[in-house]
C-alpha cells in the first residue's frame, strides 16, 4: 500500500458506491504532477534532483503502473480532494517526498482537479472517440457506395413518401456523424484551457507567477494537444461550463447515433413481417425459447450505450449548475460521467461499423416490390394532372390493392411513355450523388 492517512480515512468516510475515477482519470492527474515537478525544478521551486524524483515517480502513475493504489470512491469531496491526495501520498512515497511540500507545490485539487478533467478527456477524445466515429462514417460512406444505383421508398411519418436512393440514405447517416465530429472537436476549444496556476480560488496563492504557463507548456508537449492557461482563472475553477458544453456535444452524438442505429434496426426488421429491406448480419441466437429467431442486438447494445450518455449529460448539467461561489463542489462525479460518455461512444461506435454496418445487405427484390406497390409514386403525376386527381388516383389504388402505375394507365389520360416518365422511381429518386 503505498497512500497515506489523508487516502485511509477518504476510503473510511466514502464507502458509497463500487465506482472509483477512471484511469484515464488518474493518468492525467500522473501527467501533471510530473509536469508540475519539472516546472517547479526549472523555476527553483524545488531542488533539482527531488523535482525530478517526483516527477518520475509521476511519471509511473501516468502509465498506469499504480492504478490499485487510487481506492477513493467516485462520490466523494466534491473538490476531489481525496483524490488530488491520493496521488499526492503515492507518488511522494515512491520519490521519498513529502506530499503537500513537494508533490502538490503550486498546486490546490481546486484547480488541478479541473485539469486533469479536461486533460484526461481530451486525450481519450483524440485518440479513441474521433477514430472512432471517422471510422464508422467511413464505413456507412462505403456502404452507401456498395448501395449505388437502389431505388428504395422513403418514409416519413412512419408512411410511405416518394423513392430514395439508399446510397443517399446511407450518406446522410455517415454526413451524421462526420458533423457530431465536428462539433466535439469545436467544444474541446474550451477543454484546452487549464486553470493551473490559480491554487484554491483562482488568484494563485502560493505559486510561483511562471507556473502556469510552464507546467501547461510541458503539458502540451507532451500530449501534443494545443493546452493553454485559462483567460480567466476565477472562471475556469469556479465554472464548469466547458465540461458541460462538451458533454451537451457527446450527447448530440448519442441522439444522431440512436437515429442512426434505430433507422438500420427497422430496416432490418422482419425477416418476413417487418420492413425487411435491410439484412443485418447473424451476430447471435436471439431468443432462448423461439428457434432460429436472430435480433438486431449490436443496435440494441448502441441505443443502450446513448441512453446511458445522454443520462450522464444530465448529470453533468445538473453539476455544472450546481457550482458555488468560486468552486464547483460536484467534480468528481462529472469526471466519472465525462469520460464514461467518451468511452461508451467510441466503443459503440466501433462495434456498431465492425459488427454490424460492414455485414449489412440489401433485399434488392423486397426494396422493388414495395416501390411499386407504393402509393407515394402518385406525387409525380400532380404537376401534370392536378393534385386532386392525382388524390383519386390514389385512392383508387388504395381502394382496390391496385398499384399507382395500373390505375393512372386508366385515370390520368398521359401517355403511356410519359407515365412510364413520370411514374419512373429513379427519376422521382433525383440525380444519383
Amino acid at each position: 500500500m503505498l497512500y497515506g492517512p489523508q487516502t485511509k480515512l477518504a476510503v473510511e468516510n466514502f464507502p458509497i458506491s463500487s465506482l472509483r475515477l477512471p484511469p484515464e482519470f488518474i493518468h492525467a492527474l500522473g501527467m501533471i504532477k510530473a509536469c508540475a515537478a519539472r516546472a517547479n525544478g526549472q523555476l527553483g521551486q524545488l531542488e533539482p534532483r527531488l523535482a525530478e524524483k517526483v516527477a518520475e515517480a509521476a511519471d509511473d502513475v501516468a502509465r498506469g503502473d499504480y492504478d490499485s493504489q487510487f481506492p477513493v470512491d467516485v462520490y466523494q469531496t466534491g473538490s476531489g480532494t481525496s483524490t488530488n491526495m491520493n496521488a499526492n501520498e503515492v507518488i511522494a512515497h515512491l520519490a521519498g517526498a513529502h506530499p503537500n511540500d513537494d508533490v502538490n507545490r503550486g498546486q490546490s485539487s481546486n484547480d488541478v482537479i479541473p485539469a486533469a478533467m479536461h486533460v484526461s478527456a481530451a486525450i481519450a477524445i483524440h485518440t479513441g472517440l474521433l477514430p472512432a466515429m471517422r471510422e464508422l462514417a467511413r464505413g456507412l460512406e462505403e456502404k452507401a457506395e456498395e448501395f449505388r444505383g437502389i431505388v428504395k421508398i422513403g418514409r416519413t411519418h412512419l408512411q410511405d413518401a416518394v423513392p430514395i436512393r439508399l446510397s443517399d440514405e446511407f450518406g446522410g447517416y455517415a454526413h451524421q456523424v462526420e458533423a457530431c465530429a465536428r462539433r466535439i472537436e469545436q467544444a474541446l476549444d474550451g477543454i484546452y484551457e487549464l486553470p493551473l496556476g490559480g491554487t484554491a480560488v483562482g488568484t494563485g496563492l502560493n505559486t510561483h507567477p511562471a507556473f502556469a504557463r510552464t507546467v501547461i507548456g510541458l503539458l502540451a508537449k507532451r500530449t501534443g494537444l494545443p493546452f493553454r492557461e485559462a483567460a480567466n482563472h476565477f472562471e475556469a475553477q469556479a465554472a464548469k461550463d466547458a465540461v458541460c458544453f462538451l458533454s451537451g456535444a457527446l450527447r448530440t452524438y448519442a441522439v444522431a447515433f440512436t437515429k442512426i442505429a434505430n433507422d438500420i434496426r427497422w430496416l432490418g426488421s422482419g425477416p418476413r413481417c417487418g420492413l425487411g429491406e435491410l439484412r443485418l448480419p447473424e451476430t447471435q441466437p436471439g431468443s432462448s425459447i423461439m428457434p432460429g429467431k436472430v435480433n438486431p442486438v449490436i443496435a440494441e447494445s448502441a441505443v443502450m450505450a446513448c441512453a446511458q450518455v445522454i443520462g450522464h449529460d444530465a448529470t453533468i448539467a445538473w453539476c455544472a449548475a450546481a457550482g458555488n461561489f468560486e468552486l464547483n463542489v460536484m467534480m468528481p462525479v462529472m469526471a466519472y460521467d465525462l469520460i464514461d460518455s467518451i468511452r461508451l461512444l467510441a466503443a459503440s461506435s466501433r462495434n456498431f461499423i465492425e459488427k454490424l454496418v460492414r455485414g449489412l445487405e440489401a433485399d434488392r427484390e423486397r426494396i422493388e416490390r414495395y416501390l411499386e406497390q407504393s402509393l407515394a409514386l402518385v406525387t409525380a403525376l400532380a404537376p401534370e394532372i392536378g393534385y386532386e386527381r392525382a388524390a383519386g388516383i390514389a385512392k383508387e389504388a388504395s381502394q382496390t390493392g391496385r398499384t399507382i402505375r395500373e390505375v393512372a394507365r386508366e385515370k390520368s389520360g398521359l401517355p403511356e411513355q410519359k407515365l412510364a416518365e413520370l411514374l419512373d422511381p429513379a427519376r422521382q429518386a433525383g440525380p444519383q450523388s
